[in-house]
């Protein structure tokens, strides 16, 4: 697809005092910039635009669709897929007839979503495809509220006769329907709609438990929109790719809120497969992305650099030095640009990058020095659900790898109850603060007081800069039965920087000494395993290899060389298979639930702490398609640090 690159290098920011819902922001843009093109999607190799005018015609087709199959002001409209611009037409048209929406992820397991649809009373519900279809049909009478199952790919779907159901092409017809009917009821019903309106039920990370649902109002959460948007400005055409899960609340901000106000280009990739390729195909302005996904790209360089030659891996040593060498004094090196980075930032798609963004969870900060090296502009976020977002992040020539920035101009934070180091519980707001919990008061005055948000997250504010940093979830703050204190996310996220190690759980509250459990990276270690000759069937064998323990034994103990002696891992097991959010073990945005973990594999970690040197398994783990599969195998416990040694007495006196 041949095109212009965006040239406007000013933010053109939209009124959201006057169009205060997205329905009335997108009207706006369709009567001022119809014909520019605001989004794109990839469809079997090929790139297809659409412009406002083409958005707001979507939009109202769907909205009176809707109405016409009875959904009105007060419903609640669902939507069920990977990351579309039909899920975006869907969420818009929803607020036009005064509904709110929610989004449910695309892998939820039928458990998860009857739970979401049932507590939201969800009425009808956008699907992307058969096998989405398949996983609300399946859940029967579990979902009595969902009267109108739209779906928007009809492969598959003449075999069904639910009458719930219907087709995207059907549903605009009936929107087309009554519009010749009603002409002015669209406009009409937009008009109605408020800015104090709820019309975002938005889930929370659930790392405890079930999610809540945060209620959030179109006005603020535009005007929040507008906060960022001032602190990391956008210029229209600015290009973004989609890639992180609609439901999570940033992708909320980027696909629907900030584009309205800054009339940037949404691009959709073809499928998760494609996305790398895609990606660089765009050759996108600005991204935000998960620090997993920041840190399978620096593992996948890391991973290249073993098929190279001698010659090519000196380089790469040599440049990714001058290159950080560089970074920390705030500076590019063009010798280390013209010899590495330049090719490399070419090959992910980051060669136009003005902006680049993490968010979610925490990133550690050897990932996000290797970015900065690269020359990719990268900047951590921290916010939450309940906030709409994020309200803090760095500036363009204020970056500290160890923090998370400054809050917006119209946010604020503060820390309550610091201890003696100034750390304590972060307590934040912003103009997107939510309304409360739905249904759920007591959830909302445990965590909103004030006018505050009660974060739960552990952190303090660097005296020296005034950037915030985040430590921990405050409950996660563990200490060893020898008082030791730690944040087991601090240690796991310096494991994940290697090329290795796909997710780590650090062990030790009110126990001994530290200890982890650790997945390995699949996609790199057994690259690394057939370069070496090393025989194996699949994960749980891989994962077995006595190489294996050796090499994950030389990561770890790197690890420990840049942690206090009372603070370093003194045992290891590999895991027999990778954490999963099916299996509870994950939140969906990839968070450990260490409940979860703890009660899972309780026996793993007593067999640890008993100084057993073998623990055998024997389990059945269940797939996202209901197969099942038998696991039997033995896990080698690693002991790097006896207990009995010098360092070990000093940790457990």
């Amino acid at each position: 697809m041949a095109r212009k690159r965006n040239q406007k290098t000013t933010p053109e920011f939209a009124d959201v005092a006057r169009y205060d819902t997205f329905p009335k922001l997108l009207a706006h843009n369709a009567r001022a910039f119809g014909s520019e093109v605001v989004m794109r999607e990839k469809e079997f190799g090929i790139w297809n635009e659409f412009t406002f005018a083409d958005y707001q015609h979507k939009v109202r087709r769907y909205a009176l669709g809707l109405r016409a199959m009875g959904i009105a002001r007060g419903d609640c409209v669902g939507l069920l897929g990977a990351n579309r611009p039909e899920w975006v037409w869907g969420e818009v048209a929803a607020h036009a007839i005064g509904a709110t929406s929610l989004g449910v992820y695309k892998d939820v397991l039928g458990e998860e979503a009857a739970y979401l649809i049932t507590y939201a009373g969800i009425t009808a519900i956008l699907c992307e495809d058969e096998e989405q279809v398949d996983k609300l049909l399946e859940l029967g009478d579990q979902i009595p509220t969902v009267r109108v199952i739209v779906y928007c790919d009809p492969r598959g779907m003449r075999k069904y006769d639910d009458p719930r159901l219907i087709s995207e092409e059907d549903l605009c017809r009936k929107g087309e329907a009554l519009d010749r009917a009603e002409p002015g009821l669209y406009d009409a019903e937009v008009e109605k709609g408020s800015g104090e309106d709820v019309s975002i039920l938005c889930t929370t990370s659930g790392t405890t438990s079930k999610p809540k649902l945060a209620m959030l109002q179109s006005g603020p959460f535009l005007r929040h929109c507008l906060d960022y948007l001032n602190a990391d400005p956008k210029c229209p055409g600015d290009d973004y790719v989609s890639v992180l899960p609609l439901p999570w609340i940033m992708e909320q901000v980027y696909v629907i809120g900030q584009q309205l106000i800054a009339r940037n280009i949404i691009n959709f990739v073809e499928d998760e497969e494609t996305t790398m390729a895609d990606l660089r195909e765009i050759g996108p302005t600005f991204v935000l992305l998960a620090p997993r996904v920041w840190e399978s790209i620096a593992a996948e360089v890391r991973a290249r650099m073993m098929d190279s030659t001698r010659f090519k891996q000196l380089m790469f040593k040599w440049g990714m030095s001058i290159g950080k060498k560089a970074a920390a004094e705030k500076r590019r090196s063009w010798f280390a640009d013209f010899i590495l980075f330049r090719a490399l930032r070419d090959r992910y798609g980051f060669s136009f990058l003005t902006s680049a963004a993490t968010g979610g969870a925490a990133m550690g900060p050897e990932t996000f020095k290797f970015f900065h090296a690269m020359g990719v502009p990268l900047k951590q976020l921290y916010g939450q659900t309940e906030l709409a977002g994020a309200y803090t992040i760095h500036r363009n020539d204020d970056i500290d790898p160890e923090t998370v920035g400054t809050a917006f101009d119209q946010s604020a934070l503060r820390i309550d109850d610091p201890d003696e180091e100034g750390v304590g519980e972060i307590v934040g707001r912003s103009q997107g603060m939510f309304l409360g919990y739905y249904q759920n008061q007591e959830a909302t005055d445990a965590d909103k007081r004030d006018g505050w948000l009660y974060t739960g997250d552990a952190g303090y504010i660097n005296t020296s800069n005034g950037h915030l940093v985040v430590i921990d979830r405050v409950k996660d703050l563990a200490n060893t039965s020898a008082g030791v204190r730690f944040s087991p996310q601090y240690i796991e996220n310096k494991l994940k920087f290697s090329a290795f190690v796909a997710e780590a759980v650090i062990l030790g509250r009110d126990l001994p000494y530290l200890s982890a459990m650790i997945c390995i990276r699949w996609s790199i270690v057994s690259k690394w395993a057939e370069q070496k000759n090393i025989s194996f069937t699949n994960y749980t064998n891989l994962s077995a290899q006595p190489e294996v323990y050796a090499l994950l034994r030389d990561e770890v103990e790197r690890v420990n060389e840049t942690l206090p002696e009372a603070q370093r891992i003194r045992k290891f097991l590999l895991l027999y298979k990778e954490l999963d959010p099916d299996d509870g073990e994950l939140t969906r945005t990839r968070k450990v639930r260490r409940g979860v973990i703890a009660e899972k594999y309780a026996r793993e970690i007593e067999a640890i702490y008993a100084g057993r040197d073998a623990i055998d398994v024997d389990t059945t783990i269940t797939f996202q398609d209901g197969s099942t599969a038998r696991i039997q195998t033995t896990l080698r416990v690693e002991t790097l640090l006896p207990p009995d040694d010098p360092a070990g007495r000093q940790a457990a006196e």
